[in-house]
C-alpha cells in the first residue's frame, strides 16, 4: 500500500478528488486530499494575506500532526508550486514527488513568473486580491461542471505572486511528471522534467484527470507507486 497526499490546484480543494478515493482504496492505497486555507471548506478563512507559504505550511503541518511518512506527494497544476515547497520543508516524510500537469518551479520563481506575461491575474483580481477562476476544460462533463463550479472559489493573489523559496538546498528525492496531452501549456514543464532525466508519462486527458478520467489516473498512480 502507498500513501498518497495531494497538493491540489488553484481555485480547487480536496473535494475535487472525490472520485479518486474509492478507486485508490480499491487498489490498496490511501489517498489524503487536504484543502488549503481560504479555499473549499476553508473558504471562511479567506483573506488578502494568504500566500504560497500559507498553503505550503497547511500541508507540512498535516504531515507532522498526522505523522504521515513515506508519502507519495502529488502536486497538481498550481500544486506544483506547493508540493515543491512541501518536499523542501518536509524532506524526511516524502518518498517521491509526482507533478501532475503542474508548474515546475525553480527557487525564486512564482506561479505568475511561470504563467507568462499574457496572464492577467493581477489586473483581474477583485478587491485587489481575489483572483477569479480559470474555466474548466471544455471536455468536462455537464454534471461535473454543475458539481465543480459552485465549489471553486477565488484564489488569493499572493499565492500566485510569492516566489518559492527552497530552505534546504536543491531537492534530490525521486520525481516524475505526468503530462495531460489535451492541453499545451504544461508541456514546457514536462519537457523540463525530461531534460532533467525524470520519468515523464503522458495521459490522453485534459487538465483535471481526477475529474474527467479518474480511472485512468488511478491506474497510472498505482503503476508509479509500484514501479517508481
Amino acid at each position: 500500500m502507498a500513501l498518497f497526499v495531494v497538493a491540489h490546484g488553484a481555485w480547487s480543494a480536496g473535494w475535487a478528488w472525490k472520485k479518486m478515493h474509492p478507486l485508490m482504496a480499491a487498489k490498496g492505497h490511501r489517498l489524503v486530499t487536504p484543502t488549503y486555507t481560504g479555499l473549499g471548506d476553508r473558504i471562511h478563512l479567506a483573506n488578502p494575506d494568504i500566500d504560497l507559504d500559507t498553503h505550503i505550511t497547511d500541508v507540512v503541518n498535516l504531515l507532522f500532526y498526522e505523522d504521515l511518512k513515506d508519502v507519495v506527494l502529488v502536486g497538481h497544476s498550481y500544486g506544483g508550486m506547493v508540493s515543491t515547497g512541501i518536499a523542501d520543508r518536509a524532506r524526511e516524510r516524502i518518498s517521491k514527488l509526482i507533478y501532475l500537469d503542474a508548474f515546475l518551479p525553480d527557487d525564486g520563481q512564482s506561479a505568475l513568473d511561470l504563467a507568462g506575461p499574457n496572464v492577467r491575474h493581477r489586473e483581474d483580481a477583485l478587491d485587489g486580491w481575489r483572483v477569479p477562476s480559470n474555466p474548466l476544460p471544455p471536455d468536462t462533463a455537464e454534471e461535473d461542471v454543475g458539481w465543480a463550479l459552485p465549489r471553486r472559489h477565488f484564489q488569493p493573489l499572493k499565492t500566485l505572486e510569492q516566489p518559492l523559496r527552497l530552505t534546504r538546498g536543491p531537492l534530490t528525492l525521486p520525481r516524475s511528471y505526468i503530462l495531460c496531452t489535451r492541453g499545451e501549456f504544461f508541456r514546457q514543464f514536462a519537457d523540463k522534467a525530461r531534460s532533467a532525466g525524470w520519468p515523464v508519462y503522458e495521459m490522453d486527458a485534459s487538465h483535471n484527470p481526477h475529474i474527467t478520467c479518474p480511472e485512468a489516473l488511478a491506474d497510472l498512480l498505482d503503476t508509479l507507486a509500484r514501479n517508481g
